[in-house]
């Protein structure tokens, strides 16, 4: 099985257990903490202590803070060990193996066939002007 299949299988696996695409939802449910505050990046991925953690920026808007908190899951779920951290305009655009991960973990997650039917025939540029996604978000998920 792909790299893509197994991200593609593990969203949908947290979807149906848990009933939501909601990445904060899913992260209290897997007992995974996240905090919100005074962060120096967007999002921070950390295993401490055999705990998983995320920390968000509190500068971040709401569109924002739910694609960074799906990233981050990302990170907690396919890279368990691994500390990483987001930047926006460096991270979705990176092509390291743990960040394209956690970039498809996201685009999967928060991207869903019904938004894709709901916005067919929308342009890139008016998918994201409507979701609030940036555009590498969506050219991931359709590929």
């Amino acid at each position: 099985m792909g790299e893509i299949e197994r991200i593609k299988r593990l969203v949908a696996y947290c979807k149906r257990l848990y009933n939501t695409s909601d990445p904060f939802e899913i992260a209290d449910r897997l007992g995974i903490l996240y905090q919100i505050g005074n962060c120096t990046h967007e999002g921070c991925y950390m295993f401490l202590k055999n705990h998983r953690y995320i920390f968000l920026s509190n500068r971040l808007n709401n569109s924002d803070l739910k694609l960074v908190m799906a990233h981050e899951l990302g990170h907690a779920l396919l890279d368990r060990k691994a500390n990483c951290y987001f930047i926006r305009n460096k991270t979705l655009l990176l092509n390291s193996k743990l960040e394209r991960r956690a970039n498809l973990f996201a685009a999967y997650l928060l991207i869903d066939d019904e938004i894709l039917v709901e916005y067919k025939g929308y342009t890139k540029e008016q998918f994201c002007n409507c979701t609030g996604y940036p555009k590498e978000l969506i050219e991931l998920r359709l590929r």
